[in-house]
């Protein structure tokens, strides 16, 4: 929230609460051609995508919704063309990568932790942190340390097993895997605003996964607390860019009602 933009409260149930009402203009069949339409573009044409509309993107991925407000993302923008001509190598010559005019590298990081805490406590946007609150951002950092060769993730792993006969605990996460996965469960939910927000604007993106991590992390100079999610490239689609119609198999494979 905008520091500049008011605090707006109301009164529930005899308390003052805060107050945010959903907007009620959203056009929905708009949204749905914005998702219906997204495709994995594998070939670009020539044209740049301004850089407000990528700084906008970019700043609409970070809306995402994540864990515990701890945004644990970041978003490389290589811009540097002989990088750019790693970046490609790296992504194994694909042609979405090859004619992408932008290429993102979405990592998710497991070593900001504490620091996040600290600064959700700093900026937090009401007047004062209510107690509950303060202490909930205070233990995280211990939650989420697996400590030297996962030691402290096995003891908290057997302290909440023990403590979920009796009601429900958190099962995690305990060990540097686990935490690489919650990491990375946000930074996806980020990548999907992305794409979704370049869509919106008119352009196309190619989320990939498959590039070598080792080359990109060397690219990137990241440490083991950074795991790089996807490369997307973005840029305008060309007419022959999306190779074949969209398969999607039958809903009762998903969706069930229990």
């Amino acid at each position: 929230m905008n520091a500049a933009t008011p605090i707006k409260t109301m009164i529930i149930d005899g308390k003052e609460r805060y107050h945010e009402p959903a907007p009620k203009d959203i056009d929905l069949e708009q949204f749905r051609q914005v998702v219906t339409s997204r495709r994995s573009v594998r070939k670009f044409t020539n044209r740049p995508i301004p850089k407000e509309v990528l700084d906008d993107c970019l700043d609409m991925a970070m809306l995402a919704p994540c864990s515990s407000g701890l945004q644990p993302w970041e978003f490389y923008v290589v811009r540097s063309l002989p990088k750019k001509k790693q970046l490609v190598r790296a992504c194994m010559g694909q042609l979405a990568a090859k004619t992408a005019a932008e290429l993102i590298v979405c990592v998710a990081r497991t070593d900001r932790v504490q620091e996040f805490s600290r600064k959700m406590l700093l900026e937090w946007p009401m007047p004062e942190v209510p107690p509950l609150v303060r202490r909930y951002y205070q233990l995280i950092p211990y939650n989420y340390a697996p400590g030297p060769l996962n030691s402290f993730a096995m003891l908290k792993k057997a302290a909440f097993s023990v403590g979920g006969l009796i009601a429900p605990v958190p099962r995690g996460p305990y060990t540097r895997s686990e935490v690489a996965l919650w990491a990375a469960k946000s930074t996806a939910l980020a990548c999907e605003n992305l794409v979704l927000a370049l869509r919106a604007h008119g352009f196309d993106s190619c989320m990939m996964e498959g590039f070598d991590e080792q080359r990109v992390r060397k690219l990137l100079k990241l440490t083991d607390a950074a795991l790089p999610i996807m490369v997307v490239g973005a840029g305008e689609r060309a007419e022959d860019g999306v190779f074949w119609p969209q398969v999607r198999f039958d809903r009762s494979l998903f969706v069930h009602e229990v």
